[in-house]
């Protein structure tokens, strides 16, 4: 038997496809977890008069945001280590506070604090990298937002694994666990080049291609990277990698902010995915990613939040702003990655570099109803010339009202209503004490 028709009525409607405009006074039909029809609303109301019907007043609707890289637990050090650069950052504060402190329990709750704060955002889809995926993965189910699940691998111990070998038989523990499961990705994420030995490269490209999974990998974050590299193999991260045959469509490339011409010639020629992650490239001082150049040359080119401990913010829509004017500030050409360009690199490129453009990134029918409703009636987002540039240059994630994953209503009138957020919080501040006391011991 088929579910009942919910019938979503905007003002305007984004839906994101190939050669699609705005949509005024239409009607989204939701039926099931997948969009069934797409019409004028005075054409719903008459072909559905008995269906439930949310009217959405002066709201755009897009297709659910995806953030196409963090660190989800990683909420519980939001604040930890501010102002200081990428290694320092990673080697005197984060590394040895992930060692004492990082549990299944510490990634679960982490994991749920961010998987809220991404719902109220508009964000229906997290590509994470951490340890502990099985929580990670417990808390995209409990919380209902999708992700992309990591096995995640660095060559060195932790309080996770000991070694490649126990990462990736711990990673694969969790996936053979969980997949299947209807909100959940996987991913294989050697962690960078400089902690990632050419033998567990390899045998991480071999498992993506025996799971038919996409890879997900930090590379040339920093210009201390690219000439450690130089140093240690006698070539720059990118041209060791595609050595070792991991440069192609499966690769998705996080950071990628210090880049000669050929090297994006070669992820063009190549297909590989870019995740560009402006803020906490910006906030660590690594550096401005090419993104003009990297359009030019036609590489698929995304956006991603990276984690709380460096960012400090998960907000997808701040991030859609600064990747578009960071591009125009940094070549003096204000016609580079437009409004429309900055959204499609949260939404339907995004869910191409997923693997999923089949089912994900616009609102067309048949995909699944991953939806956000964003309010232009605030007095801040007023008056409406352009709803696409406004919702890049002028709103924020604190207008998004509503929320959908595969049409369920996991957003209503900015309450999350898979969970109690109030018990998230008071199990978050808990965990943050017993840290302090810990450090301070």
């Amino acid at each position: 038997m088929k579910s009942a028709p919910t019938l979503l009525n905007a003002r305007w409607i984004l839906p994101m496809s190939e050669g699609s405009g705005l949509l005024e006074h239409h009607t989204v039909v939701v039926q099931g977890d997948r969009i069934h029809e797409i019409l004028p609303s005075a054409t719903a109301l008459e072909r559905y008069p008995t269906a439930e019907r949310i009217d959405l007043g002066q709201h755009v609707l897009i297709p659910g945001l995806i953030n196409a890289h963090t660190h989800s637990a990683m909420s519980l050090l939001r604040g930890v280590a501010d102002d200081v650069p990428l290694m320092e950052w990673l080697t005197q504060h984060i590394w040895p506070l992930e060692k004492q402190w990082v549990s299944d329990d510490w990634v679960y709750q982490g994991s749920m604090l961010s998987a809220c704060e991404a719902l109220r955002g508009g964000v229906t889809y997290l590509n994470d990298m951490y340890f502990f995926p099985k929580a990670t993965a417990r808390a995209a189910i409990d919380s209902g937002i999708r992700a992309g699940v990591s096995i995640n691998v660095i060559d060195f111990p932790t309080g996770y694994a000991a070694n490649a070998g126990e990462y990736i038989a711990r990673g694969l523990e969790a996936y053979e666990q969980y997949k299947g499961e209807a909100l959940l990705d996987w991913t294989s994420a050697p962690h960078a080049p400089y902690t990632v030995s050419d033998e567990t490269f390899v045998q991480l490209r071999e498992l993506a291609e025996r799971l038919d999974i996409q890879m997900h990998c930090h590379i040339h974050e920093t210009q201390h990277e690219v000439d450690e590299s130089l140093k240690q193999y006698g070539v720059r991260p990118l041209e060791r990698l595609n050595k070792l045959g991991l440069l192609n469509e499966r690769m998705m490339a996080v950071h990628m902010v210090h880049l000669n011409e050929a090297e994006i010639a070669m992820l063009a020629r190549q297909r590989v995915h870019l995740v560009h992650n402006p803020n906490s490239n910006l906030k660590l001082a690594s550096g401005i990613c090419p993104v003009t150049a990297l359009e030019a040359a036609g590489v698929n080119t995304v956006l991603g939040t990276d984690g709380a401990a460096s960012n400090n913010r998960q907000d997808m829509f701040g991030e859609i702003r600064a990747a578009a004017l960071l591009a125009k500030g940094s070549t003096c050409q204000a016609t580079t990655v437009s409004a429309r360009t900055a959204l499609e690199m949260a939404t339907i490129r995004a869910a191409k570099a997923m693997g999923r453009g089949d089912d994900l990134g616009s609102i067309e029918v048949g995909k699944l109803a991953d939806l956000a409703a964003v309010s232009l009636d605030a007095l801040e987002c007023r008056p409406v010339y352009n709803p696409e540039a406004q919702l890049v240059y002028v709103a924020g994630r604190e207008h998004v009202s509503d929320v959908w994953v595969g049409g369920r209503r996991v957003v209503k009138q900015r309450e999350i209503t898979t969970l109690d957020t109030q018990a998230l919080l008071n199990r978050a501040d808990q965990i943050v004490g017993q840290m302090k006391a810990g450090h301070a011991s």
